[in-house]
């Protein structure tokens, strides 16, 4: 994947290293720590221009050293300033210690703080270079903060969330604004950490590109159009409705028709040229009754699929919503092995008791997408969903490793993951996307782009991203059926 500075995602670990490749190259560490603290000044500055007064809390590493001269730029600016720190500063190094030393300010041990009305606490203990849980002096300030309800700007990351993960360690900041420095990192957009940093602000202190794109990994990003629209197919004027895809969608029996028509009518909207929804016998009248531009087929049972199977124009099918779990839904996978497969829902949940029979049907080039929300995916992944070491890009990048599949892993910042390491976070969706039928509507879209042509994880990618944008469309207390009406093709 090529990305831009901006898309790019890295993670503590590589930022790190682009910390040290910095200095390297003979750029001046320092310089770079002055224009952070002095960023974080102006942000704390213009952001709470009424403060009675900042608090700055300084940690024992280049974070702490950030926020030395960013007290050091208020208290010049006549703001007024009182700061803390834990550990002993005497035994801070390199740019941190000098950084202290330029700083007038006498602090004060971190457990003395004592939150007043009026005070704008700067977080400048551990940004995202925390590993294991806060100590004890530092959750009870956090604790302190938060029922005092003050505000909080955090330089690079409210301290106490990983910034990889985004997961809370023990206990974190919830930050009114965060700043951080040239690109963010996983755990600014995963949740709880998206949450906990509040307004993100990414400043450019300076540090080339070319140095940051050497030692990114380029594995996690956010999900944009940057990251699939190369893959997406030439418009042709004079195309052929095949040429466009032929989607099938399974429906489920006469009273549980509605989710396969939701994303039979999404695959539609999102560009395929044929959209079929196969259906049992029993079930075609009710499908009937609410489809004009979708076609249907009378699919009662794996021998009937095979039949149907030999004509190979058929290659893209999306199985699971409203399906029913069971032996049915595992017969008609077995007999879509060699197809391209949205499985959902019902779809995951038929092989809950033997997954590996699933995986081992999609071997080859990656033609399978799986969409699993939070308990699906423990299901389908026992040893990887309970792996509490694992957050959740890691999680979906083992899961999609193992079944060789695009990996959707549901939730307010799905991950999509591809078996190859490439792995994107989603952060278009808005919070009224949680609706029933949401999910049966992004099975149709994804399905409706796989039909195009679209590689497996670029689909599933791209699939998530219309979803999200169809949901501002349609705006708050949105139906799935609004949601549907909203989709519209790359």
């Amino acid at each position: 994947m090529s990305h831009q500075l901006s898309d790019l995602l890295l993670t503590p670990a590589e930022m790190a290293a682009v910390d040290a490749a910095a200095a390297a190259s003979g750029i001046d560490s320092f310089g770079l720590m002055e224009r952070a603290g002095a960023a974080a000044a102006a942000a704390a500055l213009r952001l709470h221009a009424g403060a009675l007064r900042f608090v700055v809390l300084c940690g024992p590493g280049n974070n702490g050293g950030d926020a030395y001269v960013a007290a050091r730029h208020l208290q010049e600016g006549g703001a007024p300033v009182v700061l803390f720190h834990i550990g002993d500063p005497s035994r801070l190094k390199g740019d941190a210690a000098r950084a202290k030393a330029a700083c007038a300010l006498r602090g004060e041990p971190l457990h003395l703080y004592s939150p007043e009305s009026g005070d704008v606490v700067i977080d400048g203990l551990f940004g995202a270079g925390l590993s294991r849980e806060v100590p004890a002096d530092v959750r009870a300030v956090i604790e302190r903060v938060a029922e005092a309800g003050l505000p909080v700007l955090a330089i690079d990351l409210p301290s106490g969330l990983d910034g990889r993960t985004g997961r809370v360690l023990g206990a974190a900041f919830r930050a009114s604004d965060t700043i951080t420095f040239m690109t963010r990192k996983p755990g600014h957009l995963l949740m709880p950490g998206r949450e906990l940093c509040g307004e993100l602000e990414v400043f450019d202190i300076g540090i080339p590109a070319r140095i940051i794109r050497a030692e990114a990994s380029g594995v996690i990003a956010e999900n944009r159009p940057d990251a699939w629209k190369g893959v997406l197919p030439a418009e042709q004027l004079e195309t052929h409705k095949y040429k466009r895809g032929h989607l099938v969608v399974f429906s489920g029996e006469a009273d549980k028709t509605g989710a396969a028509r939701m994303s039979a009518i999404s695959g539609l909207k999102a560009g395929a040229g044929l959209v079929t929804i196969a259906a049992p016998d029993a079930a075609i009248a009710a499908n009937a009754a609410h489809l004009t531009a979708v076609m249907l087929h009378a699919i009662d049972d794996a021998a009937d699929l095979e039949d149907w199977l030999t004509d190979k124009r058929l290659q893209t099918f999306v199985l699971g919503p409203g399906f029913g779990i069971g032996a049915r839904a595992r017969a008609f996978v077995s007999a879509l092995a060699e197809r391209r497969l949205v499985l959902d829902a019902d779809g995951i949940s038929s092989f809950k008791d033997d997954p590996q029979q699933l995986f081992d049907l999609f071997g080859g080039e990656p033609r399978l997408v799986l969409t699993p929300h939070e308990g699906e995916f423990s299901r389908l992944f026992p040893d990887i969903g309970g792996d509490e070491a694992l957050g959740k890009v890691d999680k979906a990048l083992a899961a999609a490793r193992g079944a060789n599949a695009a990996i959707v892993y549901k939730g307010a910042d799905t991950v999509i993951a591809a078996p190859d390491g490439r792995a994107l976070i989603n952060t278009n969706a808005p919070a009224w996307l949680a609706t029933a039928g949401s999910g049966d509507v992004l099975a149709g879209i994804i399905g409706g782009l796989l039909a195009q042509g679209l590689p497996a994880f670029e689909a599933a990618a791209a699939g998530v991203w219309l979803h999200g944008e169809a949901a501002h469309r349609a705006g708050k207390g949105l139906t799935a059926e609004d949601l549907a009406a909203h989709v519209l093709p790359l």
